[in-house]
């Protein structure tokens, strides 16, 4: 496929995701299966122009004066992937798969000097109206350039699992999608962002992930699992492990020595854990279905708790972008009452001197420290540590940033650290 019939082709996805309000990797999916001749690369391309679209839903809708998928598709190809009104009516022309011309009025609308300057403010930072008080409490006056940032490409961040290979082993086997060693991770690689039509690397097909010497995750979260600072012979419960993502990257810091208990309430997000496990080398996990009784025996004892709790999500953005303009006010409130809940059930398991770390991916204040303040007024039995010394002690001064107003808990985000969005906070149960 030519360009001007991958355009259309997403033009026809963006629609059929408005329509029907699904999920974008549905829509894609589908168009797939319906569109057997599109190779591997029209996918691919296909694919980065309805994201790249959605990534910035509101501003490229306030540029183009509409919201179809007509609309947002050709705001993207002209502020995103270096085509113009121009540029674009030439590939058109003669090409029966192309989508109609730019009009007269299209063009006007392109053509504008600084079209987001009569925008209103959320706009410019493409998220929802309704967030944009959450945004201001929690990033001041740079709380646009955050909501930017969060509609920006997200890397393909690896974890090394140090239980099997190392950094340079993996640099090594992977060195034709040129990685690079992660900025902040202690075992982080990472494969930039591309750009238009670039094809993100299938490193899932690759001997190393086969082998076990790298998982895919965020290096945000990979940041945060640091943080938890598990030690071998620490015996660590992950309450809401789902898909065992940082029992796994504590495994390999505790050197498969102590014991992880990974457990979930819902056994469906569980079942991806086993063969991760297996493929990790992870001998040091132990598996607790959602089954009554099933943590008894871990009451007052575990020296680490881990919370990673249910949330919106916000923080993954970049990645998930469809979300963000799903999520509603209703939602939010849900997930809170659900932070709640698990902060509460986690207290009976922590021992005396022991640590509760709590963890979202979201950025709005309210699921994080507005959950860890009301959680310490109830609880005065814990007591919150400095995330931000145990941050310094890890990562040093040189490197970026991670937003806190106090040094106790702190908050990943792509403008500061160039990672998903994560809250990161750790309280000490004392006597």
């Amino acid at each position: 496929m030519r360009l001007p019939g991958r355009i259309s082709a997403a033009i026809e996805v963006l629609d059929d995701i408005e329509k029907r309000k699904r999920p974008v990797a549905d829509a894609l999916k589908d168009w797939g299966l319906s569109h057997r001749f599109a190779g591997s690369g029209d996918r691919a391309a296909i694919g980065n122009i309805v994201y790249d679209a959605l990534r910035k839903k509101l501003s490229n809708a306030h540029i183009a004066g509409g919201d179809t998928g007509r609309h947002l598709a050709l705001a993207t190809l002209i502020r995103d992937w270096g085509e113009t009104p121009e540029s674009l009516n030439e590939m058109f022309e003669g090409d029966r798969f192309a989508p109609e011309p730019l009009n007269e009025k299209e063009i006007e609308a392109f053509k504008r000097d600084n079209p987001l300057a009569d925008a209103p403010l959320h706009v410019q930072a493409d998220i929802p109206e309704w967030c944009q008080n959450s945004f201001e409490r929690n990033f001041d006056e740079e709380w646009v350039a955050e909501g930017q940032a969060l509609a920006t490409r997200p890397p393909v961040d690896l974890r090394v699992n140090t239980l099997k290979a190392n950094r340079d082993k993996v640099l090594k086997a992977l060195k034709r999608v040129k990685p690079v060693k992660s900025e902040i991770a202690l075992n982080g690689v990472r494969m930039k962002a591309g750009t238009t039509d670039a094809r993100t690397p299938n490193v899932q097909a690759e001997e190393g992930y086969q082998k076990g010497w790298y998982e895919v995750q965020d290096e945000g979260s990979q940041i945060v699992a640091d943080l938890i600072y598990a030690r071998p012979g620490e015996k660590v419960l992950d309450l809401c492990a789902g898909a065992g993502g940082k029992s796994l990257a504590m495994a390999a810091a505790m050197e498969n020595k102590g014991q992880i208990f990974a457990y979930d309430s819902d056994r469906g997000r569980l079942s991806a854990i086993f063969e991760r496990i297996k493929r990790a080398g992870a001998h040091n996990i132990q598996v607790r279905q959602p089954d009554d009784g099933s943590l008894d025996d871990l009451l007052d004892s575990m020296d680490k708790v881990v919370v990673d709790a249910p949330c919106t999500g916000s923080g993954t953005w970049r990645r998930r972008p469809d979300a963000k303009w799903r999520l509603s006010r209703d939602q939010l409130d849900v997930r809170l009452r659900e932070q709640e809940e698990v902060l509460s059930q986690a207290i009976a398991f922590v021992k005396v001197g022991g640590f509760l770390v709590y963890i979202t991916c979201s950025v709005f204040p309210e699921e994080n420290e507005g959950q860890i303040y009301a959680f310490l007024d109830e609880n005065p039995s814990f007591e919150l540590v400095s995330a931000g010394e145990v941050w310094q002690d890890l990562f040093g001064f040189d490197k970026n940033q991670p937003w806190s107003s106090d040094l106790k808990s702190i908050t990943l985000t792509p403008a500061s650290t160039n990672t998903d969005g994560f809250y990161f906070a750790v309280m000490q149960r004392n006597a």
